[in-house]
C-alpha cells in the first residue's frame, strides 16, 4: 500500500505533464489549468498522509522498486527515502507548488501557450520531488539535472524575446557549471564507498571505515554543484536574469524550490560535511560574502523583480552561513520561512504588474496601496518577515542564524548583520516606492488600475498568513523543527538557550532593522525621493548598479577568449586542417593518375618489367650479402 501511495505521490505531477502535452490544446485553458493544479494537490495531500504517519510512528519509510546498477562490488538499487527531512521539503514543495499553480490559472490565462506553462509546472514539480525523495545521490542527480531542464523551459518560456532566450542559456550553462562539480563529487564518493546510497554511506562514515582525503575533495566538489543550483559567489549571476520568466515561475523555481536544492543536498549529506571541517569553513564565508554583495546590489535596483532576486541571492547566503557552521536545522527553518514571505512578495510583484500591464520598474510606480489594498498587506506582512520584525516568521529564523554566527565567527556575524539590515532597507525602498505617495505611471495605466481577481489574491493571504505564523515551528523553548530534524542529523546542534547575551543579539539585530526602516521611511516618505534614470547615476551608485560589473568581468575573462578560441578554430584550424585533408586526397590522385598511365595493356612491356624486378631483387640478395 505504501508502494503504491509513493508512487501517486512521485508521478502524479507527471502525469499532469502528459496530459497538458498529449491533450492540454484541445480542452479549455481552466480544464488545463485545473488538471495540472489538482496534480500537484494530490501529492501535497499525500505529502501530508506520510508526514502524519512519521510523526504517529517515528520512523521514515525506504522503498526500493528495483535492482538498478551492479557493476564488481558496486551495487545501487532505484527507491525513495520519505524521512524528516523529504518529507519536510515534500510539503512546502508541494503546498507552495500547489497555490502558485492555482495563481497561474488567472496570472496565465491570456497566454495562448497556457497548456504548456502548465505542462513545464508540472514537470517541474515532478523532478523536484525525485530530487527530493531519492534514496540515493544518483537519483537525486535526475532530479537534479530535470529541475535544470524545466528552468530553462520556465525562464525561456517567451521565447520570442530574444533577451528572454539568452537568461536562459545563461542559467541552463551556469548550472552545469555547478553540475559538473556535482557529478565529479558523485563519482568520488562512489570510488571511496562502493554505493551512493545515503543510508549505507552514513554507517560507513559513522563507524570511521574510511579515512579518504578523497573526501574532502569530494565534498568540496558536492559544495560547488550546491553553489550552481543555489546561486552562490561566483555561480550566482543566472538567477537576477532568469526574472525574465513569467513572475509564478520566479515565485516556484526562484523562491521555493530550486534554488534550496543546494541546501537540501548539503543537508542530505551533513554526515560527509561533518568531517571535512575546511570545506565548512569555505561555506559558511561564501555564504556570508554571498549575502552581503547581494544586498548591496538590491539597495539600487529599480526593477521589482531584481529587488526580490538579489533579496533571494542573499537570504541563501544567510542559509549557506549556517550550513556552514553544521547548523543544518537552522538553515532548514529559514528556508521554511524564507519559502513562504519571498513566494508570497514574488507573487504579490506579479499581482503589480498585472494591474500596470508588465510594467516592473518601481520608478513608475507609487500610490497603490488604495487601489490593491489585499496585494499591498500581503507584501507589507511578508516585508516585515524578510527585514527580521518581530514577531514574523523571518524574525526568529534569521535571529538563530546570526547567533549561530555570533557563537561561532563574529566577522561572519558581522558581515551577516550588515547584510541583514541592507534587506529592511530595500525592501522597504520597495514598498514605499510602489504602494506610498502619488501614483507616477502613465493617465492610462492610472485609469485600469484594480485589485487582481481571487484566484491571484487568496494563494496571496494564505502566504502572508505562513509568513506571519510560520516563525511558531522552532519558537525558543519548544524547538519542534530541531527535535523533528534529529534522526536526519548525525552531528547535534545545540538549541540557543535565551539568556542576557541572546536578548542583546535579538534587540540589536532588530534595532538595525528598525533604523534601516526608518532610513528609508526618511528618504522615499518624508524627502518625497525617486530614484535616478539610468543615465543620471554617476561614481560608486553607478557601479552597484551595474551589478559590479561582474558581468562584464565574466564576459571578459571567459566568454571574450572563449568566442576567439572558437573563431580561429572555425577560420583558420578547421580550413587549415581541411586543406591537409584535402592534399592526402590530391596527392594520391596524382600517383594514381600516373600510376594509369602505365597500365597499356601490353603483355610484353608488363613481362620486361617483371624481369627487371626480377633482377634487382637477386642483385640486392647478392650485395647484401
Amino acid at each position: 500500500m505504501e508502494n503504491n501511495l509513493a508512487l501517486v505521490l512521485l508521478l502524479s505531477p507527471f502525469i499532469g505533464f502528459l496530459f497538458n502535452v498529449f491533450f492540454g490544446k484541445k480542452v479549455s485553458k481552466g480544464i488545463s489549468g485545473a488538471i495540472g493544479t489538482i496534480a500537484v494537490v494530490v501529492s501535497f495531500l499525500l505529502s501530508i498522509c506520510f508526514f502524519a504517519q512519521l510523526n504517529q510512528n517515528g520512523k521514515g519509510f525506504e522503498i526500493s522498486f528495483f535492482d538498478w546498477i551492479q557493476v564488481s562490488n558496486f551495487k545501487l538499487d532505484f527507491g525513495i527515502l520519505l524521512d524528516q527531512l523529504s518529507l519536510l521539503w515534500l510539503l512546502f514543495v508541494t503546498g507552495i507548488g500547489s497555490l502558485i499553480h492555482l495563481y497561474s490559472i488567472s496570472y496565465m490565462h491570456d497566454d495562448e501557450n497556457m497548456h504548456k506553462f502548465f505542462a513545464y509546472l508540472n514537470l517541474f514539480i515532478f523532478f523536484m520531488i525525485t530530487l527530493v525523495v531519492g534514496n540515493n545521490l544518483l537519483v537525486m542527480f535526475i532530479g537534479w539535472e530535470g529541475v535544470g531542464l524545466c528552468s530553462y523551459l520556465l525562464i525561456g518560456f517567451w521565447y520570442k524575446n530574444q533577451p528572454y532566450n539568452d537568461a536562459a542559456k545563461k542559467a541552463f550553462i551556469m548550472n552545469r557549471i555547478g553540475d559538473l562539480g556535482f557529478l565529479i563529487g558523485m563519482f568520488l564518493i562512489a570510488y571511496v564507498f562502493s554505493t551512493l546510497n545515503y543510508t549505507e554511506i552514513q554507517s560507513l562514515v559513522v563507524k570511521g571505515e574510511t579515512n579518504s582525503s578523497l573526501l574532502g575533495v569530494a565534498a568540496l566538489c558536492l559544495f560547488i554543484g550546491a553553489c550552481g543550483k543555489s546561486a552562490q559567489l561566483p555561480l550566482y549571476t543566472w538567477l537576477p536574469d532568469a526574472m525574465a520568466g513569467p513572475t509564478p515561475v520566479s515565485a516556484l523555481i526562484h523562491a521555493a524550490t530550486m534554488v534550496t536544492a543546494g541546501i537540501f543536498m548539503i543537508t542530505r549529506m551533513n554526515f560527509l560535511f561533518d568531517i571535512t571541517p575546511d570545506v565548512q569553513n569555505i561555506i559558511a564565508i561564501v555564504g556570508a560574502v554571498t549575502s552581503l554583495v547581494a544586498a548591496s546590489i538590491g539597495l539600487l535596483q529599480n526593477d521589482i523583480k531584481k529587488v526580490l532576486a538579489y533579496s533571494t541571492v542573499s537570504q541563501l547566503g544567510l542559509m549557506f552561513l549556517a550550513l556552514g557552521f553544521g547548523a543544518y536545522n537552522v538553515a532548514v527553518f529559514h528556508v521554511i520561512t524564507h519559502a513562504f514571505f519571498k513566494a508570497c512578495l514574488f507573487l504579490g510583484s506579479g499581482s503589480v504588474i498585472h494591474a500596470l500591464h508588465g510594467e516592473q520598474d518601481m520608478r513608475n510606480m507609487g500610490g497603490l496601496k488604495k487601489y490593491m489594498p489585499i496585494t499591498f498587506w500581503t507584501m507589507m506582512i511578508s516585508t516585515l518577515a524578510i527585514s527580521g520584525i518581530f514577531p514574523f516568521a523571518g524574525f526568529w529564523s534569521k535571529d538563530e542564524i546570526l547567533m549561530t554566527a555570533f557563537h561561532n565567527n563574529t566577522v561572519l556575524w558581522v558581515v551577516a548583520s550588515i547584510a541583514s539590515i541592507m534587506t529592511a532597507f530595500y525592501m522597504f525602498r520597495l514598498m514605499y516606492l510602489t504602494f506610498f505617495k502619488e501614483f507616477r505611471g502613465t493617465e492610462e495605466q492610472k485609469h485600469h488600475l484594480h485589485e487582481s481577481p481571487s484566484l491571484i489574491t487568496i494563494p496571496l493571504v494564505i502566504l502572508a498568513v505562513l509568513a506571519a505564523i510560520g516563525g511558531a515551528i522552532n519558537l525558543p523553548g519548544s524547538m519542534w523543527l530541531n527535535h523533528f530534524l534529529e534522526p536526519v542529523l548525525v552531528a547535534k546542534h545545540e538549541a540557543h538557550h535565551l539568556g542576557t547575551q541572546e536578548y542583546m543579539l535579538m534587540g540589536i539585530a532588530l534595532v538595525g532593522a528598525l533604523i534601516a526602516i526608518v532610513w528609508a521611511y526618511s528618504k522615499y516618505i518624508k524627502q518625497s525621493f525617486v530614484p535616478k534614470e539610468d543615465n543620471q547615476i554617476t561614481g560608486f551608485s553607478k557601479t552597484v548598479y551595474n551589478l559590479y560589473y561582474v558581468d562584464e568581468f565574466y564576459t571578459f575573462i571567459i566568454v571574450k577568449p572563449l568566442n576567439a578560441l572558437s573563431n580561429f578554430f572555425r577560420t583558420t584550424l578547421e580550413p587549415a586542417l581541411g586543406k591537409l585533408v584535402f592534399s592526402f586526397g590530391t596527392l594520391a590522385n596524382g600517383i594514381s593518375n600516373q600510376g594509369r598511365k602505365i597500365q597499356t595493356g601490353s603483355v610484353g612491356l608488363y613481362l620486361f618489367v617483371f624481369v627487371l624486378g626480377i633482377c634487382a631483387i637477386i642483385s640486392y640478395l647478392f650485395i647484401a650479402r
